[in-house]
């Protein structure tokens, strides 16, 4: 069964919604402190529209660390859904998580707002499922055993770190470092080719050059 479809004004509605999430994401990584009207400005909507779907900077701050946890915990289910090979499982959980880049959320907005009960039990759900898909893997036999769930998580922020270029050249770059620790995680540890090519001198240098 398909689901009617929305009218005009609930349609537009929903296009906002994105369209202020979107905004709001690449807003408050950049800029944890900048005003709620610089979503609205970067969206393309009118403050009162904003202000509609959320009434203020921590309820917006809290749907998008709210949307970030449902999306890792949509990541860690489908990898112990996985009763394939155990390594494989485990490399899908890794990837998965790095192109979600829910990491980058952590780093910039921690402690910005104050979590609801519903951000607090998420936030435990995805603890207990990113516990238990590592410890599947180190009992498989395919994850060194002397690294913790913590270790993986502040891996996930060191790649979200990494932002050079344009969103394909980052991502790009983010996989190839994955790669490289992915290989040092794995028992036996491995030596694959890496993916993509490096950053040149150039690409770190004119990270220094001031904006245009």
């Amino acid at each position: 069964m398909t689901s009617a479809p929305m009218s005009g004004r609930k349609a537009q509605a929903a296009r906002n919604d994105e369209l202020i999430l979107r905004a709001a994401r690449a807003v408050f990584t950049a800029d944890p402190g900048a005003p709620i009207a610089a979503v609205a400005e970067r969206a393309g909507v009118g403050i009162s529209a904003l202000y509609r779907r959320y009434p203020s900077k921590e309820a917006l701050l809290q749907k998008l660390c709210g949307d970030g946890l449902k999306l890792y915990i949509e990541i860690t289910e489908r990898a112990l859904a996985d009763d394939g090979d155990p390594w494989e499982a485990f490399a899908g959980y890794l990837r998965g998580i790095v192109d979600g880049d829910t990491s980058s959320l952590t780093i910039k907005l921690a402690g910005t707002f104050t979590p609801t009960e519903e951000l607090g039990r998420d936030s435990a759900r995805a603890s207990e499922l990113a516990t238990e898909v590592h410890h599947r893997a180190v009992a498989a036999g395919v994850l060194r055993p002397d690294v913790t769930p913590a270790d993986i998580a502040l891996l996930f922020e060191q790649l979200a770190s990494i932002k050079l270029g344009g969103e394909e050249r980052t991502s790009e770059l983010r996989h190839r470092y994955l790669a490289l620790a992915m290989d040092a995680l794995r028992v036996p540890p491995g030596h694959r080719e890496l993916p993509s090519h490096p950053p040149t001198d150039e690409d770190l240098s004119a990270r220094w050059r001031p904006a245009s």
